[in-house]
């Protein structure tokens, strides 16, 4: 692989209703401590298939990634190979977890000059990476914590996924799970720092504020939170982010906050067009999901109304349902997939519903909390 500095062009950006268009999430990259393990978890867990592999048969010497891809959404699973890198520094720090949210785009440069014009960080200026296959262009900015959006232009390129990657096609490949593309994923700031990342997504990415929770809505006896809901203009981007409230006990916001010590991604929400399917296979590959009381589906109907689901079905796998003006929802929360209490994961279905399951929040979230019991960091 080969990379450049890319220039930017020389003509001023012209004005217009979307000053940096998104086409959707291009892949998103964790770090973590063991890359082959952590690919042979999700796709036996999860059902990703294998796609493409970077390391020490690449010519890498200080990482190596592996790529899984399961309809729309991809993973880049990236481990260091030695000691002092900023990789390890990283998963020392924060232990397993989202480094990167690429978003894909039609002109790298561009959303690079367009962001950091209006304010954004740097974290890296615009690349040409090149093989045999074509190129493709990136940039990348900071944004809460130590994340970081990386901007990818690939119009040019037939590879597999990146310039430096081969294929990767080994004989164990488990049957995806019908998950199809990440539907939003959710950060969590420090408290004060909501709505200036908020602020920072609407002046920066030219982002809306489309649906806000307050502790009133999302709120126990014993803990709250604070959440807004920031979109792209075409609503393919959705980052919903959440702030701790003040409350009796320690919240999942404070807990996160102290297990993956700073601002990150806590959930990554995926969809499906099957949720019972989907949630009956996750269970059987031994995924396991917070649990409501069963007195939860004793009043669903008269909540939600007619849905096309069978009620004791969803009892059985523990779904969640709401409904707003668009429709309703399905969803149901893993719990967290490493050794800290950190990142996990949201499937979800979308019968029409645009929003976020507030009716599902005090159950959700009182699930949490005894998980967080459990834990002793209540």
């Amino acid at each position: 692989m080969s990379t450049t500095t890319a220039t930017a062009p020389a003509h001023q950006p012209q004005p217009t209703e979307d000053f940096l268009p998104l086409n959707g999430t291009d892949y998103v990259e964790l770090y973590v401590g063991n890359s082959r393990q952590a690919a042979y978890f999700y796709q036996t867990a999860f059902g990703f298939q294998p796609l493409a592999y970077a390391g020490l048969a690449t010519g890498l010497k200080d990482r190596e990634s592996y790529v899984v891809v399961q309809d729309k959404i991809r993973l880049v699973l990236t481990s260091p190979l030695k000691s002092g890198t900023e990789i390890g520094r990283h998963i020392d720090k924060h232990g397993d977890g989202v480094k990167t949210v690429a978003i894909w785009v039609d002109d790298a440069r561009a959303a690079y000059e367009a962001t950091t014009s209006r304010g954004a960080e740097s974290y890296y200026e615009p690349k040409v990476h090149s093989d045999e296959n074509g190129e493709v262009v990136t940039a990348g900015i900071h944004t809460y914590g130590e994340t970081v959006h990386i901007f990818v232009e690939r119009s040019k390129y037939n590879g597999v996924f990146l310039p430096g990657y081969e294929a990767w096609n080994p004989d164990y490949q488990p049957a995806p799970v019908g998950l199809k593309y990440v539907d939003h994923m959710v950060g969590n700031v420090e408290l004060g720092k909501m709505n200036h990342w908020c602020k920072w997504y609407e002046n920066v990415m030219g982002f809306t504020q489309i649906i806000s929770f307050d502790d009133a809505d999302i709120s126990t006896e014993y803990t709250a939170l604070m959440s807004k809901v920031m979109s792209n203009g075409n609503g393919r981007i959705k980052f919903p982010i959440n702030e701790p409230a003040d409350g009796r006990k320690k919240s999942q916001i404070e807990e996160y906050l102290d297990f993956y010590e700073g601002p990150g991604i806590q959930h990554i929400a995926v969809a499906t067009d099957d949720i019972i399917a989907t949630i009956k296979e996750l269970q059987a590959r031994g995924i396991e999901f917070l649990t409501v009381p069963d007195t939860y589906y004793d009043e669903l109907n008269g909540r939600v109304g007619e849905i096309d689901e069978d009620v004791a079905q969803l009892r059985k796998l523990g779904i969640l349902v709401d409904r707003d003006d668009e429709g309703y929802l399905l969803q149901i929360f893993t719990k967290p997939i490493e050794p800290r209490p950190t990142m996990f994961f949201e499937i979800i279905q979308r019968k029409g519903a645009t929003s976020f399951g507030k009716g599902n929040f005090k159950a959700l979230f009182e699930a949490i909390e005894r998980e967080q019991e459990r834990r002793g960091t209540l």
